[in-house]
C-alpha cells in the first residue's frame, strides 16, 4: 500500500513518531480528496494546488495548518513518487508572525502551585524551572539525571539533538522520590517477566540486555502497560501526556489565569524570564536546543520594547500633573 511506503520513508529518515503519524493523516486525506484508486491517479500534481485552495477556501484551516498539509504532500511527491514538484514557494501559505503566551513571574507561579496530583506538578515544574518541552520531561530516563553536577540531558531532541540543562535545585528531593517509584515499578516489571522498555536507533537490537536496566527506565513512568504503537510490544511506557495536559488546564482554572495555558507555555515562561533576568540569548539559546538564534530571538518580543525598555506612554505623561 502507498501509506506503508510513506511510512517506510519516513523510518529511513528518522522522522519522530509525532510526525510521522501527523503526515500520514494529511497523506491519507491528500489522497481522499483526489478520489484517486491507483497510484498513477495521483502523478498529477495540480492536485496538491488544488487540495491547499480546498483546505483554505472550503475548510478554512489556519496558515500553519495548511503549510503542514503541503510538506506532507511534498514529501510523498518526492520520496515515495519520486516526482518532482515545482514552484514550491508560490504553494506556502504566508504564516503571520504570533508572539507566543507568556505568563508573568507571578501568575506562572499561580499555575504551578495548582497543579494538583504526581507526578504532573513535578513534571510541570520541570517544564519550566529547565525549559523543557513535553516529550522530553516524558522520556527523561534515570541515567540522564545528575544529582552531583544539578544537570539534566536531554537526549535526542527535536531535530535529533542533544543537550543539557540546568536542574533546579529545589527539585532534587522530589525527583530522588520520584525515582523510588519509578524503581519500585522496574523491579515489579523485572518480576513479571515483562519486556524492558523502548531504547531509541534500535540500541535494544545492538544491546540486548541494557533496555532491562534501571538505568534506562523511565523517571515516569506509566502506571499502566500499553502496546508500543511502531512495535506491537505490550510493555510500560513513560507517563501519557494528556493527563499532564488536563491537570494543567485544571490549575489554570483554578489559578484565575486568563490566558491560554499548555505545558509549553512554561517553556515560553522559562526563556523570556531568563532574559528579563539579565541572562545572554546566546545562553538561552543553547539551553532551549534552538539551531538558530531568530528562533531564539521571538522572546525578545515578549519584553520589549515596552515591558523592559521603561517606555512611558505618552497619555500618561500628557495627564499626569492632573493625576497627582
Amino acid at each position: 500500500m502507498l501509506i506503508n511506503e510513506v511510512m517506510d520513508a519516513m523510518k529511513r529518515q528518522h522522522k519522530s513518531h509525532k510526525t510521522a503519524q501527523a503526515y500520514r493523516a494529511k497523506i491519507t486525506d491528500f489522497v481522499r480528496f483526489t478520489k484517486a484508486r491507483q497510484r498513477e491517479d495521483l502523478y498529477d500534481t495540480g492536485w496538491i494546488e488544488k487540495y491547499l485552495t480546498h483546505l483554505a477556501v472550503k475548510r478554512r484551516v489556519s496558515a500553519s495548518t495548511q503549510n503542514q498539509a503541503f510538506y506532507a504532500v511534498l514529501f510523498l511527491y518526492r520520496e515515495v513518487l519520486k516526482i518532482d514538484v515545482q514552484n514550491v514557494s508560490s504553494l506556502r501559505a504566508k504564516e503571520g508572525k504570533r508572539l507566543p503566551v507568556v505568563l508573568s513571574k507571578t501568575d506562572t507561579r499561580k499555575v504551578l502551585n495548582c497543579v494538583q496530583g504526581e507526578p504532573y506538578h513535578l513534571i510541570s515544574q520541570l517544564l519550566y524551572g529547565a525549559g523543557l518541552r513535553l516529550s522530553e520531561a516524558q522520556r527523561l530516563r534515570i541515567k540522564d539525571v545528575d544529582f552531583e553536577r544539578y544537570l539534566l540531558f536531554i537526549r535526542g531532541a527535536k531535530g535529533d539533538k542533544d543537550r543539557s540543562v540546568p536542574l533546579p535545585r529545589m527539585l532534587v528531593k522530589p525527583l530522588m522520590d520520584q525515582m523510588e517509584i519509578a524503581r519500585r515499578l522496574w523491579e515489579i516489571d523485572a518480576q513479571r517477566g515483562m519486556p524492558p522498555v523502548s531504547m531509541p536507533n534500535a540500541l535494544g537490537d545492538k544491546y540486548k540486555s541494557e533496555g532491562t536496566k534501571f538505568g534506562w527506565f523511565w523517571v515516569f513512568p506509566a502506571e499502566n502497560y500499553s502496546r508500543d504503537p511502531e512495535t506491537g510490544i505490550v510493555r510500560r511506557h513513560h507517563v501519557y501526556e494528556t493527563g499532564i495536559q488536563r491537570a494543567i488546564q485544571r490549575a489554570r482554572n483554578e489559578a484565575g489565569v486568563y490566558e491560554h495555558v499548555t505545558p509549553h507555555t512554561f517553556r515560553h515562561c522559562f526563556a523570556t524570564h531568563l532574559l528579563q533576568d539579565g541572562y545572554s540569548i546566546r545562553v538561552v539559546q543553547e539551553l532551549l536546543g534552538h539551531e538558530d538564534v531568530k528562533t531564539t530571538m521571538i522572546y525578545t518580543h515578549c519584553m520589549l520594547p515596552a515591558g523592559e525598555a521603561g517606555i512611558v506612554s505618552p497619555l500618561d505623561k500628557m495627564f499626569q500633573a492632573d493625576v497627582i
